[in-house]
């Protein structure tokens, strides 16, 4: 599917923009790209119809909302066929943001926001332990420098 779409520069200009401001109108890209409305809206179907574009989000400082913690959490599985499980798991816990599969040290990797280091503790000891991981490492962030897209080649 995503492999098979083929962008071209129109393409390439449009993820560009969505990716520095998800909220620009489409006339707005049109106007820039001499191109119509209708043609900017048919491009961003078709490229979030190949999967090339996953969707829009809206980015909301967690310490606005009192998570003040932000920490890494990686797993160890004590029997990796329980992989599926731990990750249904995860899921239900909302403060899990992020969990990828990883190779090297860890079988999972969890990214987590906690009100502060107390609750951090309690979510591992109540939440995580139980899940059955043979054992977990937590990172702890300090703060997050920067974040962005990634880079669109045109």
């Amino acid at each position: 599917m995503m492999s098979q779409y083929q962008l071209d520069k129109l393409d390439k200009r449009i993820l560009e923009m969505l990716s520095v401001n998800a909220r620009i109108p489409f006339l707005e890209i049109a106007r820039e790209n001499n191109v119509s409305g209708a043609a900017v809206h048919q491009r961003i179907q078709k490229l979030t119809s190949a999967g090339v574009i996953k969707g829009f989000e809206t980015l909301i400082n967690p310490a606005a909302l009192g998570y003040e913690t932000c920490a890494y959490i990686g797993f160890f599985l004590a029997n990796p066929s329980d992989s599926e499980r731990v990750t249904k798991a995860l899921y239900e816990i909302p403060e899990v943001v992020e969990l990828h599969y990883a190779t090297g040290k860890y079988d999972l990797l969890v990214k987590l926001y906690a009100h502060n280091n107390s609750h951090l503790l309690q979510l591992i000891h109540d939440r995580l332990q139980p899940l059955g991981a043979g054992r977990t490492e937590t990172l702890i962030s300090f703060k997050e420098e920067f974040r962005r897209p990634i880079p669109v080649k045109i």
